[in-house]
């Protein structure tokens, strides 16, 4: 019976052990938690959280026509109060790292608006492309530039 013991002892310390190695790879794998921060930015639109969006980006953030943190936020709001069910769906995101702590993210995103009917109102198919940059151990936007797909 002492064995048994030591042996479940033993079993449990190895699963123990795998479960913090498989955490520690996870949270170092730069690629990954980029796309985790797509994913998220993708989530605050869902959500329709303006405050999320801004959250996400760097201090330094630059976009489209030089449009900073807070005219970020202002055009989300304005158009989550403009539409009443808005959402975007991702494309493949690829990521290519720059080193240890900056990322380039590109992928496709349908952005869709409408009153909440059956059907979007309106949407159109962009072509987007991220800079991440890792800021205190989170990856933050950095810039974005975004096209539309005709």
């Amino acid at each position: 019976m002492q064995q048994f013991r030591g042996f479940q002892r033993i079993a449990a310390g190895l699963a123990m052990a795998a479960c913090l190695w498989l955490g520690a790879c996870a949270k170092d794998d730069p690629e990954q938690a980029v796309r985790q921060q797509v994913e998220a930015m993708q989530a605050a639109i869902d959500v329709r959280d303006a405050g999320d969006v801004e959250d996400l980006l760097a201090e330094d953030f630059v976009g489209n026509e030089g449009m900073d943190r807070r005219a970020i936020r202002q055009l989300a709001a304005a158009v989550f109060l403009r539409h009443k069910n808005v959402s975007a769906k991702l494309g493949p995101v690829s990521v290519e790292l720059r080193g240890n702590t900056d990322a380039i993210a590109r992928f496709s995103v349908l952005a869709t608006g409408g009153s909440g009917g059956l059907l979007p109102e309106s949407g159109q198919l962009y072509q987007v492309e991220t800079g991440w940059r890792l800021v205190d151990g989170r990856w933050k936007l950095l810039n974005a530039r975004w096209t539309p797909n005709l």
